[in-house]
């Protein structure tokens, strides 16, 4: 059995500007970096897939909700990764975290309303893109978007773009 716990790549040059690491638990990790006298916090987060357990479930959706809570709200803050949820193609009821370029499940609406609670907004779907630029995960039986980036809706200006690099 692999270690499943996640991991956030950093540039040496980012580096050795300093940067601050806090491993929350094995499916969240923050990261702080000044970059232009901006400080940014990056949350990696890998929430329990369909079919685990849903006190698991419960728990990601607090640990990063205490997470952000944590982060000073002077601060850039960007959430990404995998969130094995499917949001939705039509927003329904969430116009304001939502860019209608996908589709949705269960851990989806989560993923929405906790983009609701804290003002963010998917910013990987706010740009319509083709398909090989939307999929994160596949197999032989499905293609599917499950990563995804939030941010504060503040600061969505910041995000010119967003999309998946096909193969990686």
């Amino acid at each position: 059995m692999f270690n499943k716990s996640i991991i956030i790549l950093v540039d040496r040059d980012l580096r050795e500007l300093g940067a601050y690491v806090k491993k929350v638990n094995d499916r969240l990790m923050v990261i702080k970096l000044v970059v232009g006298g901006l400080t940014l916090s990056v949350i990696s987060a890998y929430r329990p897939q369909a079919g685990l357990d849903e006190e698991l479930k419960k728990h990601f959706w607090e640990d990063l909700d205490a997470a952000v809570r944590g982060i000073p709200h002077n601060e850039k803050l960007f959430i990404g990764r995998n969130f094995n949820g499917h949001i939705g193609e039509m927003s329904r009821g969430y116009d304001d975290v939502h860019g209608r370029f996908s589709f949705r499940n269960e851990g989806g609406t989560s993923l929405l309303d906790f983009a609701k609670a804290f003002y963010l907004v998917a910013a990987n779907l706010c740009f319509q893109k083709r398909e090989d630029h939307l999929v994160t995960f596949q197999n032989i039986v499905a293609k599917t978007q499950i990563d995804y980036l939030l941010c504060k809706k503040s600061d969505n200006v910041l995000c010119t773009d967003c999309e998946v690099i096909p193969s990686e």
